[in-house]
């Protein structure tokens, strides 16, 4: 008796595409990067405002919630570009007359600090003559060298200027020694094989090896400088969000310095972005982002 075993194969059932299957590379990218990057700070924002927005809103709270704060200062930021002559000049204004004091600052401090950076750890001599001035000098609070500029200069914009510049200078030239000390002896041995002449070490060896120290250094120093120029605004008047700050908590207009400080982080934020990108172009994804 012939007995036939038949081997029965289970029906399978095509599974359902998931919806995103079908949708491009770079929405999911752009998904992927909006759920890493953008909503988990969204989440804590959102977070923070709710707590300052029940805290705020309790009887005899000192500061007002963020609901207080947007209906206070709704022209303010509506109109930021407003400039009825003086002072009385919207909040826009205020940024740029101090990125303004902030860019002439920051300028002159990148140069310098550049070069000294580039003497200190170049020169064992230089390094044992100035090293121990720089570790002086830069302990001193920045608010601290403002009478001095005062009365050098006897006018509030260059004393500004140069507050920004003795403030950022310190990390630039640090930053930039520590770089430069730092060249492996392979880099200079290979230049002086070849006989590279001291432009040609300068601008193909020394500042790509230590160009990631550098802006590193520049990052530091764009962060003081932004710092130092709020404060040194409060003392020598004019136009500036570091006076704006100071006239509105003399007339009591608690909204106002609240908004400046969210407009001051912001601008901070993205100087140091701005810097953080151009180190990364300059070195090729070497610098720290």
């Amino acid at each position: 008796m012939n007995t036939t075993t038949e081997t029965l194969e289970p029906i399978r059932l095509a599974t359902p595409a998931s919806p995103s299957a079908n949708l491009p590379n770079w929405i999911k990218a752009a998904a992927r990067g909006f759920m890493t990057h953008v909503l988990p700070p969204l989440v804590i924002i959102g977070l923070l405002l709710v707590v300052w927005e029940l805290l705020g809103s309790r009887p005899g709270a000192a500061l007002p919630p963020p609901s207080k704060v947007v209906e206070d200062t709704w022209e303010l930021i509506v109109s930021p570009f407003y400039d009825n002559g003086g002072n009385d000049v919207g909040l826009a204004w205020q940024m740029l007359a101090s990125l303004k004091r902030v860019a002439y600052g920051y300028a002159l401090a990148v140069v310098a600090g550049v070069s000294l950076g580039v003497l200190v750890g170049q020169s064992t001599w230089a390094l044992r003559g100035l090293d121990p001035l720089f570790q002086v000098l830069r302990t001193v609070p920045p608010l601290a060298w403002l009478p001095i500029s005062l009365a050098g200069f006897r006018d509030g914009h260059p004393s500004a200027i140069f507050v920004i510049f003795i403030t950022a200078i310190w990390p630039i030239i640090i930053n930039t020694s520590i770089g430069i000390r730092n060249i492996p002896d392979d880099y200079r041995n290979v230049a002086r094989v070849i006989r590279l002449n001291g432009v040609e070490y300068f601008g193909k060896i020394m500042l790509p090896a230590a160009a990631p120290f550098i802006f590193s250094g520049l990052r530091i120093g764009v962060g003081l400088s932004w710092l130092a120029i709020v404060a040194a605004e409060m003392l020598i008047g004019g136009v500036g969000i570091g006076f704006f700050i100071w006239d509105a908590w003399n007339s009591s207009r608690i909204s106002d310095i609240i908004l400046a400080l969210f407009c001051v982080g912001i601008v901070g934020f993205l100087l140091d972005r701005i810097v953080a990108f151009i180190g990364h172009l300059v070195t090729r994804g070497t610098a720290a982002s």
